[in-house]
């Protein structure tokens, strides 16, 4: 691996994920950048450009408002650490390729969609397009790397948003519609084999979390919880593993 290259994906990477913290921290409220003015959650000031540049500013900062000189929260930095730890892990697993774009990029949607349903409970519209549309790119850059049928990619779309829509509306408030949308997207990209693997990795992360929460009696048995979390991260594992462990799934029989 290039030191150098590496180095610069990295700050590439938190780069861009810092962007996801503003996108992340207005989408909810409006689709108009115009409008999106960051404020320090201690003292209301409103922050400047200099002041929201990603790395940049929480470096130049060390992590505080320069106003009032209170820490921002540290989930901030988090989400742009990890944009730059993605950023090299997919390099040293595609290489610098368009193939490691599109990936990173989707990756960076599903971040703010992990984040925006976790705070929310919902997942904007924009957000699953965009999943969409980098499942329309992955055809003409991911080629090396995943030989996927356009017949397995329109299945895809259908194989878990179909019996998640049916579960809607058999029990009202089974699955959240944005949850739907999602699943719907992201099949083009992944193809039928790794959809279905992700649902049901988000399901059981689902389940894990229902459970802990009523362990720690965080929630009731009839409090709904973001499901969208549980099915980025199925997302991620089968965007690399999932045609796999569909195909070891159905070798087993």
């Amino acid at each position: 691996m290039n030191a150098y290259l590496a180095i610069a994906l990295f700050l590439f990477g938190m780069l861009i994920f810092g962007l996801a913290n503003i996108v992340i921290a207005h989408l909810p409220k409006t689709y108009e950048v115009k409008k999106w003015k960051v404020r320090c959650d201690e003292c209301g000031h409103k922050l400047s450009w200099r002041d929201q540049i990603p790395v940049v500013s929480s470096l130049l900062y060390w992590f505080h408002c320069p106003y009032c000189k209170k820490s921002f929260s540290l989930r901030y930095a988090l989400i742009e650490l990890l944009g730059g730890v993605v950023a090299v892990l997919l390099y040293a697993y595609y290489g610098c390729n368009l193939a490691w774009l599109t990936v990173f990029l989707l990756f960076a949607d599903l971040t703010i969609i992990f984040m925006i349903d976790h705070d929310t409970m919902i997942i904007p519209v924009g957000l699953n397009i965009a999943l969409f549309v980098y499942g329309v790119i992955s055809l003409f850059t991911m080629g090396d790397f995943v030989q996927l049928s356009l017949t397995s990619r329109i299945i895809g779309m259908f194989s878990i948003a179909l019996p998640m829509y049916l579960i809607i509306l058999l029990v009202p408030g089974g699955f959240g519609g944005g949850d739907v949308k999602m699943m719907f997207a992201i099949g083009f990209f992944l193809g039928w084999k790794a959809t279905v693997v992700a649902f049901f990795i988000g399901l059981f992360i689902g389940a894990i979390y229902g459970i802990y929460g009523l362990i720690r009696r965080k929630m009731g048995k009839k409090d709904h919880f973001a499901f969208g979390p549980s099915l980025c991260i199925g997302v991620v594992v089968a965007t690399f593993y999932g045609n796999q462990l569909m195909d070891l799934y159905l070798h087993s029989f």
